[in-house]
């Protein structure tokens, strides 16, 4: 059964029965009436290299202000973890045969985003200009 990390922890829950799952040829506008009602949407990404997932989940952040639980499943790994943190996921359920140990020190590669992001909606040089 595939890991599930939520908040930099890992969790052990099922996901709800309502869950909603969006794929890289959905469009989020889709669920912009009914964002508010949604606890947990799923964003899928079906192979390593599509990167499409990562628009999806700016999108609902930040164009449409979803609140709620964020997910990315399907092959998510390590190497993904910190820049799908960055877009406004909130939750990763990992793919099969990866350490767990090891992609919970993924959220501390980096200690700064230069750019912004729905992480953190101000740049480095902005934030370093208020000091």
């Amino acid at each position: 059964m595939p890991t599930l990390i939520r908040n930099q922890q890992i969790v052990d829950e099922p996901s709800p029965p309502d869950l909603v799952v969006l794929e890289p040829t959905d469009d989020p506008r889709a669920l912009a009436e009914r964002l508010p009602g949604l606890k947990l949407i799923a964003v899928n990404f079906p192979k390593y290299s599509d990167g499409r997932g990562y628009s999806i989940a700016r999108l609902l952040r930040e164009r449409y202000g979803y609140k709620g639980e964020l997910r990315a499943i399907g092959v998510v790994a390590r190497d993904h973890l910190q820049l799908m943190a960055q877009c406004g996921f909130d939750s990763f359920q990992l793919r099969e045969g990866e350490d767990v140990q090891d992609a919970l020190r993924a959220f501390g590669d980096f200690s700064e985003s230069y750019q912004a992001n729905a992480a953190q909606p101000v740049p480095l040089f902005r934030r370093r200009a208020g000091r």
